[in-house]
This record gives structure tokens, sequence and C-alpha cells, in this order.
């Protein structure tokens, strides 16, 4: 009796396993795991147990917003771990927000849960009259063994998730940071359609993946049952465009575009968070800034352009007499041009911002303000009007930074346009290209995820960013005031990391290095386009809910 009661604790227990298996399997994808193999069937354990429990549930749809909650919780609370060295409060809600995503896709799955059709009126079944025509009402036909059903089945729900992922890289000012599509980061010949799709078209790419090898397996089963097997043309066609896609990438790697050489040297500080913005410590940071700096232009040939990274003053440049009077006396010793992050300020409020200062030029340096504010990290969303928000991130963010007006592309001494995205920026695919639209021909990114002590935050935003570089083929400079301080080409390749002595990021030094900027102002589909794949995936979503829970509804209501 206690082993009848065990197994069936744990029938009812696995669905509930399954989607946490979903949430870990889509954890261990990303960074610092880096098991890119798991995204493929990260999905599958949460769509078992949409499809294939909960048969006599009264409320199996509210069921499967719950399993996909409960997927959604795992993965956002164990991805986005290292938010708990920021706010620990913040971690929980992030997840508690986020995981919402999940269920949607869940409920959406459930929604185009295959059901079975009589065999009666199927004759590609089986051959001959049906099997049970005079013993009684026809055996139900597996809804499984169709390979253009499946085809469609994978396509709705790749559009749906992807659309879902969409929509939380803009709602609520968006975070869209690692999406399924981003594990693929390190597989260079896949990522290359991401100059037409953007990253949404490798989430595609794998969300469809996962339903066809579910599907798969499910149809084995009922071949196995029925005695007969059918062409999978569902798995075959999956196969093939995966090939494809490859081949694709593989061209598009063989090839040379033209480009000019650009030597730049990018200054990591390693400054603790404690003492960032401490004037206390100022004429320390002044002197770390000033020495790695003369590593750099020690180097031979001495470089075109430095890069400090995000914040590198402890005082707002342009408006603090000391910090202002030190950055031009640095610039204006060198040949080099100097692009640095720094706070600003004016009547309106305060901004984070970049600034370029050209070398041995006593002209006014040039200025962006940061479009993309972090929620929780340079502002509280709600704060007067929910006061109880503010006390989540508590003197973390004591104050909200104003966003600027629009971006801005710098111009270097020698001709060059680079856009400088600051923090989290270069994770942000339309933001990324309206700087790209506007002639940038590098990306510049200065950014401080020191918040995050040595978690796996920084090397995720690494991983989100390398796709910056395909979809507007560009490449990509990183100064991190503490990991990752690194060199990306046109094609996601990462050519150059800053490491310590013992391999580490988290170090303090200079990468210095030349980086071949295209000689051309061509611009990708991606860079026109923006997220055109993602908004046409919502729209096949969108229309499909329009019709299906009609005809839900009507089905429904039909008397039983």
């Amino acid at each position: 009796m206690t082993e009848k009661r065990a197994g069936a604790g744990v029938l009812k227990l696995w669905p509930w396993l399954a989607a946490v298996l979903t949430g870990a399997l889509a954890t261990i994808s990303l960074a610092p795991f880096d098991q890119s193999w798991a995204c493929w069937i990260a999905l599958t354990p949460l769509l078992a147990a949409i499809w294939f429990s909960g048969e006599r549930v009264r409320r199996r749809m509210l069921r499967d917003l719950l399993l996909g909650y409960v997927a959604g919780l795992t993965f956002f609370w164990s991805a986005f771990f290292w938010l708990r060295t920021v706010t620990v409060p913040g971690l929980i809600l992030v997840g508690l927000y986020m995981a919402v995503y999940f269920a949607v896709w869940a409920w959406f799955a459930g929604l185009v849960r295959p059901r079975a059709r009589e065999a009666v009126l199927d004759n590609s079944v089986h051959a001959g009259p049906p099997p049970q025509a005079e013993a009684g009402p026809p055996e139900p036909r597996s809804p499984w063994v169709n390979s253009l059903r499946n085809l469609g089945l994978a396509f709705v729900l790749a559009c749906a998730w992807t659309a879902l992922e969409w929509v939380r890289g803009w709602l609520f000012s968006g975070w869209g940071w690692n999406g399924l599509g981003v594990a693929l980061h390190g597989i260079l010949p896949i990522i290359q359609i991401a100059e037409y799709t953007g990253v949404a078209g490798l989430t595609f790419v794998v969300v469809f993946v996962n339903v066809i090898a579910i599907v798969t397996v499910r149809r084995f089963i009922a071949e196995t049952k029925i005695r007969q097997r059918r062409p999978h043309f569902d798995f075959t066609l999956t196969m093939v465009g995966l090939v494809g896609i490859c081949a694709f990438g593989i061209r598009v790697l063989s090839e040379r575009p033209a480009t000019k050489p650009l030597r730049v040297a990018a200054v990591q500080s390693n400054v603790p968070r404690e003492e960032k913005f401490s004037l206390q410590h100022q004429g320390k940071i002044f002197y770390q800034f000033a020495r790695l700096t003369r590593l750099a232009l020690a180097t031979k040939p001495p470089p075109d352009l430095i890069i400090w990274p995000e914040s590198s003053m402890p005082a707002p440049v342009l408006e603090d007499e000391s910090n202002f009077r030190f950055v031009m006396n640095v610039a204006g010793s060198m040949n080099a041009d100097l692009l640095l992050g720094s706070l600003d300020q004016d009547e309106q409020g305060d901004y984070n911002a970049a600034l370029l200062v050209p070398g041995r030029v006593a002209s006014k340096p040039q200025v962006y303000r940061k479009l993309h504010l972090v929620p929780f990290g340079e502002y509280v969303p709600g704060r007067n009007t929910v006061p109880f928000i503010a006390r989540i991130v508590g003197d973390q963010v004591p104050a909200d930074f104003t966003r600027g007006k629009a971006p801005v592309v710098f111009r270097l001494t020698n001709g060059m346009l680079v856009a400088p995205l600051i923090c989290f920026e270069d994770t942000l695919g339309e933001l990324t290209r309206q700087f790209v639209l506007r002639g940038a021909d590098l990306l510049a990114n200065v950014t401080n995820d020191g918040w995050f002590l040595e978690t796996a935050a920084s090397q995720q935003h690494l991983d989100n960013a390398v796709f910056r570089c395909v979809e507007n083929r560009r490449p990509l400079v990183r100064a991190a005031n503490t990991g990752v301080t690194c060199f990306v080409n046109e094609s996601g390749r990462i050519t150059q990391v800053l490491l310590g002595s013992g391999g580490s990021t988290f170090t303090e030094g200079v990468l210095t290095g030349v980086v071949q900027v295209p000689t051309t102002s061509q611009t990708t589909f991606y860079t026109r386009h923006g997220d055109l794949f993602a908004e046409l995936c919502a729209g096949v979503a969108v229309i499909f809910l329009l019709i299906r829970i009609p005809m839900l509804v009507r089905r429904t209501a039909e008397p039983k």
C-alpha cells in the first residue's frame, strides 16, 4: 500500500519536476555553465508536462499557466542569481515578474495541444476498412503522425515564444537578456543569420527544434502502437533547415570584407564599487588611470583611441574642476583620442554619459547621454507613486538619472565614427542600430559590471552583446571597470580578451590591439528594419489566437 501511494505521488509530482528541469536546462545553457547543447532540449520537459499529463484536471489551462510559471521562476532566479550582490528583493521581484512570460507561453502551448481524431475519417493510417467498424466506435487517430501538422505546431509555438521574448525586451522599459538564442553566442556559423533576423531568429530556431524533438519521440511511440511507419518529413526538414543555416554562416565567415585598421587600447581599472564615486579615493583613481594610460601609450605603434570604462572619474568631468583638469591634461599629453564614461549634469538632472576628448586638441568634448536607463540600477520605477519600491534597492539608487534625448555618434580625429554605448546598451539591438544608421563604423561599449562582483553577470553581458556585431556587421570594443574588456569582430568572434595572470577577467590592466573597421557604410537588413522578424512572429501569434480562441469558446459551449 505504501509503495502504491509513493508511486501515485511521483505521478502527480513529475509534471512540476519537469517544469523545474526546463528552467534548469535553460540556465545551464548560459554563462557561467555555457552548455549550449541544453537549449535544444530545454523546453521539452515543460511541453511533456503540459501535453502528456493532467487529462483529468478540471482547470487544465490554469495548471498549464502554473507549470510555465514554475519553469520561469526556476530560470530567472537561477540565471540572474548574481542580482543578489545588489539587491535580493530586486532579484525576487525580477523573477516574479519575468516568469509570467514562461507562463503565458505554457498556456499557449496548452491551447495548441494536439488532439486525437477519429481514425474512421482518415484512410491514410489504416488500409482497408476501419479496424473496429463492426465492434464499436472507431479508435482515435494519433495526432502526432502528420508531418505537416507537426511543422505547423512547431512554427506557431516558436512564433509565440519569440514574440514574448521581444515583448520582454521593451515592456516596462525592457530587459531582454538571456533569451534562448543567446545560448548560441559561441557557435559562429549558426548566429550569422542575426544580420537578417536579429537574435530573435536564433530563439525561433531553438524553440522550433525543441518542439520537433518532443514531437518526434511521441510520434515514434504512436507509430509503434499502430505498427506503421511513415516518412518523418517534419524531423527531416528541420535538420535540413539547420544544415542550411550553418552553410550560410560558413559562407559568410569565409568572406573578407574591406576594412581599415584602428589601433585601440582599452583600460580596465578594476576600481572597487565602494570606491568608485568616493572623493576620498579621487587621488588614487587619478593615479591609476594615469599609470594605465601611460602603459597604453607605450605600445608600438601607439593607439589611435584609448577607452576608459563607464563612470571612470568619481565626479562629473564637465562640472568638477579637478576631474576636468585631470582628463584634459591626460588627453592633451597624447596624440590618441580619449573616450571615457562620466557622470554629467545640467539644470534638468543627472546623466550617465560618455565623452570623447580629441588628443592634443583644446576643443570641447563630444558628449552622449545614455538613452536606456537600467531599472533598479539607474532609476527606480514608480519611485514617487509606489514608495515601497524604492526600498528594494535601498541606498544603491538614491536618486534617478535623467534619460538622454537622442543617439550621438562620436567623430574621431581620423574621421572614423564611433557609437558610444554605455553599460547595458550594447545588449539592445534596436538601440544599437540607431547609431549605425547615423553612420557609426565602430561600436564602443564603456561599462561597469563591478556592481555584480565576480559573478556570471559580466560574461552574460558580453554574450548578449556579441549579437550587435553580427546584426550590424560592425566590430565592438569594450572597456569595463572589471571584466570583460575585449574586442569582438563583425562576425561575433571575440578576438582579444584582457586576462590576469591567473586567467581571470576580473583584473586590472590594458588591452591593446588592432581592430579592423569596415571601410564601407553598407548596412544590413537588420540595421535597416530592426526587429521586423520578431514583430512578424508576434503578428502570427496574435492572428492565431484571434482564430483559435473563438473556436475553443464554441467547442466549450457545445452540448456534451
